[in-house]
């Protein structure tokens, strides 16, 4: 009889032996895993992000500080509201110009769609109309500020190709640092932005740090947010205490300092409409 002919067959504790020998083996192989096979992706990092600063209402007054070049400054109060739809993604923000005279009773009212294009008012008083702006005005000036109206509203995560660059230390605390690139040529253009990087903050999500490159690949803006408070500590929502932005190319920049801030106030929708928005 030769060797090949002959057939083995082990007991069946011999089975169980190699079982649970297999399943020790993958035990210890998952546990000694690298720290990096557990990391977040950069679009679970991004979907955090983006949702990290939504409550579900809030009230603000704020001063926004506007440099140019040569050091002139324009001082501007606000009083803005917001409010979260049911969706828990979706939001409306109304900003309210209060002073100097020239921007006075100047309203803007941004209303966030997940499933569609976002929608942005401005009424002007001195033409005493509400005025409806389209998708590409979202690469415009938020009201001469150097924050567009997309950064105001917030850039939505799938709509942009995101790639976790690296992690960086930004005043003592680890950021990943994201990089993200527009889908297709239409959010290229209405957003104005070749390309945009974040550096978001690993413990809490919040961005600490951006910069946004122009349509034709030049380095266009800088914007820093500090003074992080967490507003609601249950669901662990929070919201910059100053936000800067500067425009690299014409040297002009923004400051806004949020002087009140309140959230779950229970704000009205009256807040939300055209007919508010005329309101003198």
């Amino acid at each position: 009889m030769s060797y090949s002919s002959i057939e083995v067959k082990p007991s069946a504790s011999g089975f169980n032996r190699l079982r649970i020998a297999g399943l020790r083996a993958g035990l210890i192989a998952a546990l000694t895993l690298p720290a990096a096979a557990w990391a977040l992706t950069a679009v679970e990092i991004m979907d955090k992000n983006f949702v990290v600063g939504k409550y579900a209402d809030s009230t603000s007054d704020t001063t926004m500080t506007l440099t140019n070049k040569s050091g002139q400054q324009r001082v501007r109060k606000t009083f803005g509201t917001s409010k979260l739809d049911a969706n828990g993604i979706d939001n409306k923000r109304m900003t309210r110009f209060l002073e100097p005279t020239d921007v006075k009773g100047t309203v803007s009212l941004l209303v966030e769609h997940s499933d569609k294009d976002d929608d942005i008012w401005i009424y002007l008083p001195s033409v005493k109309k509400v005025r409806r702006l389209i998708s590409s005005n979202k690469k415009d000036s938020f009201v001469g500020t150097d924050f567009s109206y997309g950064d105001v509203i917030g850039h939505k995560v799938k709509e942009w190709n995101h790639t976790l660059v690296k992690e960086e230390d930004i005043d003592g605390k680890t950021c990943y640092v994201i990089e993200s690139t527009p889908k297709d040529a239409t959010v290229k253009t209405n957003t104005g932005y070749s390309k945009r990087v974040g550096w978001i903050q690993k413990d809490n999500f919040v961005t600490v740090k951006a910069i946004a490159y122009d349509e034709a690949g030049e380095l266009l803006k800088e914007a820093k947010y500090s003074h992080w408070k967490e507003v609601d500590t249950v669901k662990h929502k929070w919201q910059a205490g100053i936000l800067e932005a500067k425009n690299l190319q014409t040297g002009h920049s923004t400051v806004i300092t949020i002087d009140q801030f309140k959230v779950n106030n229970g704000v009205k929708d009256d807040f939300f409409t055209t007919r508010y928005m005329e309101q003198q």
